[in-house]
């Protein structure tokens, strides 16, 4: 049999509220029964189940956590026995909001701790839920106890079924390194994009209100903003004894009568008499809305194996080494439909962090951490035309989303152009005009804007397209200096090129001359160097004209670089197409933490990385795309304030 937690039931301020259940759970169409196999339930394969992964028992059961180079990594496990302490992370293997099985799928995500040597630890009684980010601190040179050592977590969150308004479930799951003693364990959510530096061992872009975002509510009760979200579990030696739900707030928010949920009478902040902290919520109504399940002896640990703090690699659980839980936050009163109702795609949190706490008292000393990470991030619409000059008598121009989603809505606008398509909705349109055009995005019908991308096509009478194949056009400026890279396919009719540059975007000039290869290699790179003048606007404005050797011309979409250090900030990809690594010129105001994201062609998140950089222009080199299929990949940075993207062509 599976170990079962029991919930104990909160002390109520209401009469009737239950929140334990004591057995195995089907919630959503997902089991938690402390293992992770699809079309397996209860210790018995029943087709149709939904779980973390999947073992190969047949049936209609879907698994949520992309697999991509599980084989791989284990096989390496088995050769390299430092490449085990290694983290890393796999997304969902569905596009946010997919209808599965019936369900619609939110997000989930993966995540194999750091082993050995690891910087996510908090230090030795400092640092305290209900702190700031801001004062925790994380020194490497530290161990926790094995119980409270953080081995893998999980999390998922779907709907009921497929509609906005079924009920909202998260479901969460961790394995531990030891099972003796008691255990404590919280799942964090924050509004803001929370991030943690390992090189300055510090957390950054936390919240407002003492390092977190508090929830605020007028005076009827009513949310007018959603904060930060903490689950807090206790497990004894051998099952769960609580689960509380708290969130962030003012303390003065307490004399308010919430409509959504009520107050279960726990607050705590940094300190006694704190003005925020995190208050405990409970349902409006009766009935169970927490759910837990640890792991019994001998369960398969899933398709990555599980590696131990002591670097061994092992496949199946010990009894109780995977804990899983659910939660329905529809009931709780944390479904942001139901809490602000205008938007059936807003989401309850941005980020989650994983952490282990010292004992029961929700105050006490924090142990190891995984993340922040990103959660409800799908790849926000990048879009780009096949051509940004229209030439002479050929007058159409495919424009479309490099990184579609399949369950996202594209519609498209113009309002100096004309879209030549029957339909305005789709993630690519046919257009005859010059002009501007712009696609919006919603992850889904009926929700708001997600995100939107503008491109802009001129035209050209004097010039007509070739069979020209351009791959890509990017540059940069250094020191006064713009570098500018370009790269072509099927090139043998093509006879030179000519860089132009313009200081409005409409009149250029051209101000250097490049021929064409004569070899017989299918992509051809070149690059040119320009040094111009300043502008009033502190930028300027390139492109390239393609010149076949019959005569005839095409041009290459146009580029704004920013003149000088004092210039506006931005990335840029130089060169481009990519072979082998990539480097990212960055223009900063002032010293700023940069966050970078690459995304494949599906949205799928591929690589992630924070660091710094200094005021000025600087660089970045990535390595390690081996095992990436060749194609566009979108780059985004977040710097400072602002966000940013480019597209990477990736030829190998």
């Amino acid at each position: 049999m599976k170990k079962i937690f029991y919930l104990i039931a909160f002390l109520t301020c209401w009469i009737g509220a239950i929140a334990q259940t004591v057995t195995p759970s089907l919630k959503a169409g997902f089991g938690i029964e402390g293992e992770l196999r699809a079309n397996f339930y209860n210790n018995f394969a029943q087709s149709g189940n939904d779980d973390w992964f999947n073992m190969g028992t047949p049936g209609s059961g879907a698994f949520v956590i992309d697999t991509t180079g599980a084989a791989s990594i284990v096989s390496r496990y088995a050769s390299d026995p430092s490449f085990r302490q290694l983290p890393f992370f796999r997304t969902m293997r569905y596009p946010a909001y997919s209808i599965v099985n019936n369900k619609m799928l939110l997000d989930a995500i993966f995540i194999r701790d750091y082993h050995g040597t690891d910087s996510t630890i908090f230090a030795s009684g400092a640092s305290k839920n209900g702190e700031s980010p801001a004062d925790w601190t994380c020194p490497v040179a530290q161990s926790v106890p094995d119980k409270n050592e953080i081995l893998d977590m999980m999390v998922h969150v779907r709907r009921a079924g497929p509609n906005s308004t079924d009920s909202l479930w998260m479901f969460g799951g961790l394995s531990i390194e030891n099972t003796t003693g008691d255990r404590y364990f919280d799942f964090e959510m924050y509004q803001t994009d929370i991030y943690y530096d390992r090189a300055t061992q510090r957390f950054y872009g936390y919240g407002p209100d003492a390092g977190h975002t508090s929830w605020k509510f007028d005076a009827a009760g009513n949310i007018t903003q959603p904060g930060d979200i903490i689950f807090s579990a206790d497990f004894g030696s051998s099952t769960l004894s609580s689960l509380e739900a708290r969130i962030w707030v003012n303390s003065a928010s307490l004399s308010t009568t919430p409509v959504d949920f009520n107050w279960s009478g726990s607050f705590d902040g940094a300190s006694s008499g704190s003005q925020y902290g995190y208050a405990g919520i409970l349902p409006k109504t009766a009935g169970n809305f927490y759910y837990g399940v640890e792991s019994p002896n001998n369960t398969w640990a899933g398709p990555f194996s599980l590696v131990r703090g002591d670097n061994s690699v092992v496949t199946t659980y010990t009894a109780g080494q995977f804990m899983e839980i659910g939660v329905n936050l529809s009931k709780i009163g944390l479904d942001p439909v139901t809490l602000l109702g205008s938007n059936s795609c807003g989401m309850p949190f941005r980020r989650i962090l994983v952490k282990s706490r010292a004992s029961t008292s929700f105050t006490s000393a924090l142990k190891d951490f995984v993340g922040p990470f990103d959660f409800f991030l799908p790849a926000r619409a990048n879009i780009q035309s096949d051509q940004s000059v229209l030439c002479g008598l050929i007058g159409n121009s495919t424009i479309r989303v490099t990184n579609p989603l399949s369950t996202s809505t594209y519609t498209w606008s113009t309002t100096d152009g004309h879209i030549l398509s029957t339909s305005s909705t789709g993630d690519s349109i046919v257009v005859d005009s010059a002009g501007t055009y712009v696609v919006t995005q919603q992850l889904q019908a009926g929700c708001s804007t997600y995100a939107t991308d503008t491109v802009v096509i001129f035209y050209n009478s004097n010039c007509f397209v070739l069979e020209n194949k351009l791959l890509g056009f990017s540059g940069n400026m250094s020191k006064g200096e713009a570098h500018l890279n370009w790269a072509i396919s099927q090139s043998d009719q093509t006879g030179y090129f000519n860089v132009e540059r313009s200081v409005d975007g409409v009149n250029f000039v051209s101000v250097s001359k490049v021929f064409a290869n004569r070899d017989e290699m299918l992509i051809h790179e070149y690059s040119a160097s320009d040094t111009p003048d300043e502008t009033s606007s502190g930028q300027i404005y390139y492109r390239v004209k393609i010149t076949n050797k019959d005569g005839s011309a095409s041009y290459s979409k146009t580029i704004r670089l920013f003149l000088g250090d004092n210039g506006k900030p931005g990335i840029s990809i130089a060169p481009n197409p990519v072979r082998g690594k990539l480097n990212l010129n960055i223009s900063s105001l002032g010293e700023n933490e940069i966050q970078l994201f690459i995304y494949d062609g599906s949205g799928r998140l591929m690589r992630k990385l924070h660091t710094t950089v200094p005021n000025g222009n600087s660089s970045l080199t990535l390595t390690d795309f081996q095992g990436w299929p060749r194609g566009i990949y979108s780059v985004k940075a977040l710097l400072g304030e602002n966000s940013y993207v480019e597209k990477m062509v990736l030829v190998k």
